[in-house]
Order: C-alpha cells, then sequence, then structure tokens
C-alpha cells in the first residue's frame, strides 16, 4: 500500500505535462474563424451621426476592405487606433463596426483622435457582433473585393503578433 502515496505526485505529473506540449503548438494565438472563405455577415444598418453608414455594398466594390470592430471604452482599440489612421492614410478602404458603445462616446472618441472609417456601422447592443464571431473588441477581418472574409485577426493590431500575422495577410490580400 505505500506506492499508493506516490499515484497523486505521478498523476499531477502527467497532466502538467500534457498541458505544457499543448501549449507548443504551431500557431497558438491563431483563432479560427468559421467565415474564412465565406461571404461577410450582415451588418447593422445604422451609424453614427454625420458618418456614413457601412454597408454589405461597400465590401463588394472591388478593393479590399478592412472593417475593425471597435469600442471608444477599449484601451486596446486605442492603442490600435494610429496603425488605423495610418493604413487609411496609405489608401486601405478601412471601416468601422462601433460596438457596445454609447453613440457620443464614440462620436465624441473620433471627434478627438481622428476617424480613418471611410464608413461605420454601429451595434450599441452587441447582437450583430455575434454573426461575426466577434467575442470582444477589438477583431479586424481583411474582405476581398467580392465581400469575401479572407482573414480574422483577434486583438489590437500592435505588436509582433500583429506584424507576423496581419501584415503579410493584408499584404498578400492587397497583390
Amino acid at each position: 500500500m505505500k506506492p499508493l502515496y506516490l499515484l497523486p505526485p505521478l498523476a499531477f505529473a502527467c497532466l502538467a505535462a500534457v498541458f505544457w506540449f499543448g501549449m507548443q503548438r504551431e500557431g497558438q494565438g491563431e483563432i479560427p474563424s468559421t467565415f474564412i472563405g465565406r461571404a461577410a455577415p450582415v451588418l447593422p444598418t445604422t451609424s453614427l451621426p454625420g458618418t456614413p453608414l457601412l454597408t454589405a455594398e461597400d465590401l463588394r466594390k472591388g478593393e479590399v476592405t478592412v472593417v475593425n470592430f471597435w469600442a471608444s471604452w477599449c484601451p486596446p482599440c486605442r492603442a490600435e487606433h494610429p496603425v488605423l489612421k495610418a493604413m487609411a492614410a496609405d489608401g486601405i478602404r478601412v471601416a468601422g463596426v462601433n460596438i457596445m458603445d454609447k453613440e457620443a462616446d464614440a462620436t465624441g472618441y473620433l471627434e478627438k483622435d481622428g476617424n480613418p472609417f471611410f464608413a461605420i456601422a454601429t451595434d450599441p447592443g452587441g447582437r450583430n457582433r455575434v454573426e461575426w464571431g466577434v467575442s470582444a473588441p477589438p477583431e479586424t477581418f481583411i474582405i476581398d473585393g467580392d465581400g469575401t472574409v479572407l482573414f480574422k485577426f483577434t486583438g489590437p493590431l500592435v505588436g509582433t503578433d500583429y506584424e507576423s500575422r496581419f501584415v503579410p495577410a493584408l499584404a498578400a490580400a492587397l497583390k
């Protein structure tokens, strides 16, 4: 009966090894999206005052579009905002979907920090984000000129993950 005292530490060591090896997989930051290769989901039908409404037709105009889900209260969204402005300044079509936000807060944020979006849709209740598979902002999609989802990026468009995954995906889409 004495060898039984070794059973709990042995079980723990085996379980720890399984978790450790599972975390070493390739592409661990990638979250697969069921929308890749499919038509972009339905967009909300409201916009912020004074901004053009983002429509499905905007995603099918023959040009690649970056669709960014954001909120004014979201610190990572604020961190990526200069990147979105730089993309827009470089001639990339950047559209926004403002989610779970107050209209006045979103409008004030864009007035203060600049608006990189050529069009915006708003989803104050957060219901439409579910259609896109968005759990929390920021999340960004690359849509081809036919309205097909090419790539999904979860998290802010900053740092090494952005540089190693999003930038090459956008460059490939723009070719």
